[in-house]
């Protein structure tokens, strides 16, 4: 079918989102076991070790980053675990290294009603396009303080409702689990020794509002480039650097074209995955069931992958002569940021701060 915009979608969806109650639950720090996902599983109707029986199903899953990156290994673990729930009937095609296109690419696809790509693998704000106000929060910068804060949000009883905003906006795709894929730090194509060096350089962005405003902060120039088309702009000086998360820097070989990366840690990459209505309508109650307990047992998998992953490729960049930069005092980063985290969540203080008060 024939893709339609974002602008267009914000248009659908605002009556919706006018009738939304977009209301804060009370969500706690919790620290029980219990997951995202693993509630959605509780309350999926069926058993999943009965899909075997029941008639085959192929899931198309988007990924825009290699199989060996944190994001790639997590989708290969729910690929494994949904097949083994269901006894194979069940089967989840992971398409990676972004061979359906970008995240943008992806969502427009499956939210203006194609049927080729099944579920996604998306920065858990790249809804906010959409209307998801909700998701945005997520990437404000500095709000996470470390992984253990945001895994405590992830666990707790507030994250359903942001997993579950795209439903109650009337969006036909619905979150399955969450993840993260380490904090993003920014790279450049000359070297950098702090945040003064940034002044004037072009920086790449995907047009999201909120990281437009942080590199503004920085006294830099946003400019946009799918991430497809991000090595040979660094590569030909269309933009002087960039930023991601380090497994994903590594990965796509960014190295190669702008070797300097410095640990500023603006914002973690936290993500989620995502299934479209059509391809939910396709399962059985037991294969749903299966689906959700999939992403629960991947949401921790990916818990216990992501920090020691990330540690490890940092170490391999640092041995292969990367010019890694630390940045002991983050304070002047939070400062120049202050504007752009005030813009964004002054229309949701309240929820704001539940997820500021969860830090470990």
């Amino acid at each position: 079918m024939k893709k339609i915009s974002r602008r267009s979608f914000l248009a659908v969806a605002g009556a919706a989102a006018a009738a939304a109650a977009l209301t804060a639950c009370g969500g706690s720090s919790s620290s029980t076991a219990a997951s995202t996902a693993s509630s959605a599983a509780a309350s999926a109707a069926g058993d999943a070790t009965a899909a075997a029986n029941d008639p085959k199903v192929t899931l198309v899953y988007a990924e825009v980053n290699p199989l060996d990156t944190i994001v790639g290994q997590t989708a290969t673990h729910f690929k494994e675990k949904v097949e083994e729930l269901t006894g194979g009937s069940v089967v989840i095609d992971v398409q990676a290294s972004g061979v359906l296109g970008s995240e943008n690419d992806v969502l427009d696809a499956i939210l203006g009603g194609s049927t080729s790509i099944d579920m996604s693998r998306i920065s858990a704000f790249a809804l906010t396009s959409y209307g998801c106000n909700k998701s945005k929060l997520l990437s404000i910068p500095f709000t996470f303080e470390n992984r253990a804060h945001f895994w405590n949000f992830a666990n707790s009883d507030l994250a359903p409702e942001f997993l579950n905003e795209p439903q109650e906006l009337g969006l036909p795709v619905r979150g399955v689990f969450y993840g993260e894929e380490g904090f993003r730090h920014f790279f450049t194509v000359n070297p950098v020794s702090g945040i003064d060096d940034f002044k004037g350089l072009k920086l790449r962005v995907s047009n999201d509002p909120v990281m437009n405003g942080l590199v503004e902060g920085l006294g830099a120039n946003p400019t946009v480039v799918s991430f497809g088309e991000l090595y040979s702009a660094l590569q030909t000086g269309v933009v002087d650097g960039a930023e991601q998360p380090i497994a994903n820097y590594k990965s796509n070989a960014f190295p190669e074209v702008a070797n300097n990366l410095i640990l500023d840690g603006h914002t973690l990459g936290a993500v989620q995955a995502v299934i479209t209505d059509n391809a939910w309508g396709k399962l059985t109650e037991n294969q749903q069931a299966a689906i959700m307990e999939a992403g629960a047992d991947t949401q921790a998998f990916n818990a216990d992958l992501s920090e020691t992953a990330e540690n490890k490729v940092l170490e391999e960049l640092k041995s292969s002569g990367c010019n890694v930069v630390d940045v002991d005092d983050k304070a002047p980063w939070q400062e120049a940021c202050a504007k752009v985290i005030s813009e964004n969540t002054s229309d949701q203080a309240e929820l704001y701060q539940q997820l500021l008060d969860m830090k470990a």
